[in-house]
């Protein structure tokens, strides 16, 4: 048969996910894959070690995959015989004390086996709880097998371990008491999916030289509102562009902190380098590590021939925008001060360091005086990227600004759907200024874009539609949870008599008969919608 080489990978496909087990640990991985439907595309493999592994590289000549998710002595043997990204899901140490909880209920003769390495940590748990537990360790599944006849002959009842212990444990008579929670497996996916990402960000980066996602897009002049709050957040983006120095950019989510640092990126000396971007709280640690400084060939497995340049190379020369710093770890700050001090990286496995010249503008919605306080955040690295500060203002801040983003936001929604400019629009949303300036907008300017993207949906179905505070109340609900629903009640009176809404089937035809776009466009959900249109036959 004659073998294809795999189809060329689209960006925005899911990533491909494999799970592999002969355990009980492919029931847990299967019913919790579920979870991801709409991030991912994942296949439980019912295979282990060997059998596994050369499946697993014959469908990889043909088919695709971002990574494998495997556990204990399995996940151990594939990771060194696959060439995709092999994910292993660990069991926490609050996993094994919960399950040494459920062998105690079974038996006081307990025992814990665990793949080549013992767990330490376990005397303490031993001297604070007062019972005994038989530590064993194994390599391959017949030294499973002797270890856990000799657990058998000495008495022990009960025995924690992954699924092969479990499973060799109950064949041989004994209680097996599997360790592994649904938490820990959710981990494990949630790693497998950024490894994909990653993945695939490696290979955008190889296709496009000058991508232009290392681009700033925003400049200053979108950063719009003429309140005295964002005239001075101007004026700052203006003279910050101008130093070299670090900038802390601060506020509420959804106030734009990712534009106004793109925007001082575009007013500096750097504008035609390099802006790279980076969400701190949304990369798993270990991953957060060799995405910012690098790594090395052979650093860890699955790792880049050749080795990979970090974000701090890739923005040589630019701007290195660090969201949610905050949300960094620890351990990580601490890599990051001595980046800041020394000017040069060091990639994860190496030794060679490498010079930089980087501008860092980082931003947070958290207060970091408080994580300061709470030993979560490093004094000297908050006094290193503050030098300088921005505070954007929340929205319900700047009231004035409200309606004239509304119908920005809704002129640029109509347009992005190739609808045309709806005819009365400044005039309408200036009558619905009452109602849209006493909702509070907890989430801020990326909130009412969202909110006018329905609208603006609404409005290319039945384009003659008025844009009325009863409109905005009907698709943006939310708003009628403050004393705007008062409001809406009075500004409903002295309407004029609007079109007749159209029937749920010529709202389904306008939309080609796709009812997850109708679904969407109503606010409720697509089994909400069946029902309706089931009891209108």
């Amino acid at each position: 048969m004659i073998k294809h080489p795999p189809a060329s990978r689209d960006p925005q496909d899911k990533p491909i996910i494999w799970t592999v087990s002969i355990s009980r640990l492919f029931d847990l991985f299967r019913d919790i894959m579920v979870e991801y439907d709409a991030t991912a595309e994942i296949e439980p493999i019912h295979l282990g070690f060997e059998e596994a592994a050369q499946v697993l590289r014959e469908r990889l000549q043909t088919e695709r995959c971002d990574a494998v998710i495997a556990a204990g002595s399995n996940g151990a043997y594939l990771k060194n015989r696959l060439p995709v990204p092999v994910v292993i899901a660990k069991a926490s140490g609050f996993d094994v004390m919960q399950a040494l909880a459920r062998a105690r209920k079974v038996s006081p003769d307990i025992a814990i086996v665990t793949y080549q390495e013992t767990m330490p940590e376990l005397a303490d748990f031993k001297a604070t709880f007062g019972f005994d537990v038989e530590q064993r360790t194994y390599v391959t599944e017949e030294d499973a097998k002797a270890q856990i006849s000799e657990l058998k002959a000495m008495g022990i009842k009960a025995i924690v371990g992954a699924g092969l212990i479990t499973d060799l444990a109950e064949e041989a008579g004994l209680t097996g008491i599997f360790m592994y929670s649904a938490g820990s497996i959710r981990q494990a996916f949630d790693d497998a999916i950024e490894i994909a990402r990653l993945t695939r960000l490696e290979a955008s980066r190889g296709r496009q030289q000058s991508s232009l996602e290392l681009r700033a897009r925003h400049s200053i002049k979108d950063l719009r509102g003429e309140s005295d709050a964002m005239l001075e957040v101007r004026q700052n983006v203006m003279l910050f562009a101008r130093s070299p120095a670090t900038v802390l950019i601060q506020g509420e989510t959804g106030t734009g902190k990712e534009l106004a640092a793109q925007a001082i990126h575009r007013e500096s000396a750097r504008a035609r380098q390099a802006f790279v971007a980076v969400n701190c709280g949304a990369i798993a640690e270990s991953l957060l590590e060799s995405e910012l400084f690098g790594y090395e060939e052979g650093a860890f497995t699955g790792s880049r021939r050749g080795g990979h340049a970090g974000l701090f190379e890739a923005a040589h020369r630019g701007t290195l925008f660090l969201d949610e710093i905050g949300e960094m770890p620890l351990s990580l700050q601490t890599r990051l001060l001595r980046v800041l001090e020394e000017r040069e990286v060091v990639r994860v496995g190496g030794v060679r360091p490498i010079p930089v010249d980087v501008r860092i503008i980082s931003a947070t919605h958290c207060d970091l005086d408080q994580r300061i306080k709470e030993g979560r955040f490093r004094a000297d690295l908050f006094y290193r990227l503050a030098v300088l500060r921005l505070r954007l203002p929340a929205l319900r801040e700047r009231p004035s600004d409200i309606v004239e983003l509304a119908q920005w936001c809704l002129k640029h929604a109509s347009a992005a759907m190739g609808s045309r400019p709806h005819p009365n629009l400044q005039v309408e949303v200036e009558h619905c200024r009452p109602l849209l300036q006493s909702y509070t907008w907890p989430g801020n300017v990326r909130e009412l874009r969202n909110a006018m993207e329905r609208v603006a949906l609404s409005l290319s179905v039945t384009p003659l539609q008025a844009i009325t505070p009863s409109l905005l109340g009907r698709l943006v609900p939310e708003l009628n949870s403050t004393n705007a629903q008062s409001d809406v009640k009075i500004a409903t009176q002295v309407e004029e008599i609007a079109p007749a809404e159209p029937s749920l089937e010529e709202q389904l035809a306008h939309f080609q008969n796709n009812r997850e776009m109708l679904a969407k466009h109503l606010g409720i959900s697509r089994t909400t919608l069946w029902r309706k249109l089931r009891n209108k036959k």
